[in-house]
């Protein structure tokens, strides 16, 4: 009956085949439906004729992208949300409708058995130019559907989120081949899960060595993103992290940390903050990780001034120590696109052309206690091929700064905490997130998401601090 609705309505089946998919991400987290979407979404395109087949792929993905990221709508600004909504859904698509279309071709090529190997295979390499093409969007890959199946997802020690999602579509394009008589083109998927599972089982029981643990206070201030552009605010602002971080001090931390963004203007120039900041330092000796702007001179033309969003470690004295200059920014958010070459587009941002992208990874080191990490900040961490670099061999946690208020109470937070989750089991160390209104936790280096809530609370959106206990 299905087989039948979708030659007779195959673009509506696309449509919704592509909704569905949506419904395997959070908030909705129906891990199923990536077991059996992406063959869904392909037996629509193939019941079209073969010089449409990109046409019903690209239904498919807009179904997908309007439903995932519909809290792009919810910015401050309704008309660029709702702009930026339907443009970056458009063209999304495209990667969806660019599978169906080499899926498509592949078939007359190859045996029923390689044929779903291949459609898997593809998958992945357009999943791949995704994360990269353009700057790169790499936000709910198929594998990230499956983090609360900790067996299975440890495979992504091996290959990456991308082998998960190669599993999910390999069964998905088997299963839909089996409906049509094909049953035993299940096998070798069925197979692949297995050990898969098996791998992912022998990890888990694994004991990961360590040297002991690091204490950290996350501070969570929630400030809502109107207000963190309000000028008159600022004290008010800087104030609540304070009061915040006084109370995080009587549990001892090691280690205070304030999210991106926190402090938007330069601390370091406003004497004020910078005192409050050494006042704070010295109530307990303690290390300060701070999301905050930063400028610097342009190499070779030092009389012109750039701007970063940046990350600082100060260490008990109140000294800066170390700075990470964000290298991914978002697009028409932190800039705008080829401003620099076409200074006329600067005008449709009212902060002009924008920020600068930092130039190298950056490694934060702290004594008493001994410990290394790395900084990301923002979106940075869903990006499997930036992160790596930022993890070398002697580095104890992933630390990712950001401010997710951007999107009001909505799925965003949870997609995001869940996206950068894979990057603690590949490179096999822990992440610990610092947000302004959620997802504040860490993440252990097998995929685990700790200190979820606030005690007595489970709302993640909320002010408030926590304080946790990383293995080192």
């Amino acid at each position: 009956m299905i087989l039948a609705w979708c030659k007779r309505f195959p673009y509506w089946f696309a449509f919704l085949a592509g909704m569905l998919l949506a419904t395997s991400f959070a908030k909705l987290e129906w891990a199923w439906a990536a077991w059996i979407a992406p063959g869904l979404v392909l037996t629509a395109a193939l019941a079209v004729p073969e010089k449409h087949i990109f046409r019903a792929g690209y239904v498919a993905g807009l179904g997908f992208f309007l439903t995932s990221l519909y809290w792009t709508l919810l910015i401050p600004f309704p008309m660029y949300g709702f702009a930026g909504w339907l443009t970056l859904s458009a063209i999304l698509s495209c990667y969806i409708g660019l599978w169906c279309w080499l899926c498509g071709r592949l078939r007359p090529m190859v045996g029923r058995w390689v044929w779903p190997v291949l459609c898997a295979a593809a998958w992945v390499a357009v999943e791949m130019v995704m994360a990269r093409l353009f700057t790169g969007w790499a936000w709910n890959l198929l594998g990230d559907s499956q983090y609360r199946f900790l067996a299975l997802v440890q495979i992504a020690s091996v290959t990456g989120v991308y082998g998960i999602g190669f599993l999910l579509v390999w069964f998905s394009v088997s299963f839909m081949e089996a409906v049509r008589g094909q049953w035993i083109l299940l096998l070798a998927p069925t197979a692949g899960i297995v050990g898969a599972v098996v791998f992912g089982a022998n990890r888990l029981s694994a004991d990961q060595p360590t040297r002991g643990k690091i204490k950290i206070a996350l501070v969570q201030p929630a400030i809502p993103q109107p207000v963190i552009w309000d000028a008159n605010e600022k004290t008010n602002r800087f104030l609540k992290l304070v009061e915040l971080s006084r109370q995080a001090l009587k549990a001892e931390p090691d280690l205070l940390v304030w999210p991106e963004a926190s402090m938007p203007d330069l601390f370091k120039r406003t004497a004020f903050m910078q005192q409050t900041i050494l006042s704070l330092l010295q109530i307990r000796p303690i290390w300060l990780a701070i999301g905050a702007n930063d400028t610097a001179p342009k190499p070779g033309a030092p009389n012109e001034i750039e701007g970063y969003n940046s990350a600082f470690l100060i260490n008990p004295a109140g000294e800066i120590v170390s700075r990470y200059h964000k290298q991914h920014l978002v697009p028409c958010g932190e800039y705008m696109p080829l401003a620099r070459a076409f200074p006329f587009l600067s005008r449709f941002r009212s902060a002009g052309a924008g920020l600068t992208p930092g130039r190298k990874p950056v490694s934060f080191h702290m004594d008493k206690p001994a410990a290394k990490f790395a900084p990301l900040i923002c979106f940075e961490d869903i990006f499997p091929h930036e992160a790596q670099p930022m993890v070398e061999d002697d580095t104890d946690f992933i630390l990712n700064l950001t401010n997710d208020g951007w999107f009001g109470e909505s799925a965003e937070q949870w997609q995001h905490a869940i996206g950068g989750l894979f990057r603690a089991i590949e490179n096999g160390v822990p992440l610990v997130r610092c947000t302004n209104n959620g997802l504040t936790c860490w993440i252990d280096s097998y995929g685990r998401l700790h200190e979820v809530y606030f005690p007595g609370s489970k709302n993640i959106y909320q002010e408030g601090l926590k304080m946790v206990e990383v293995p080192l």
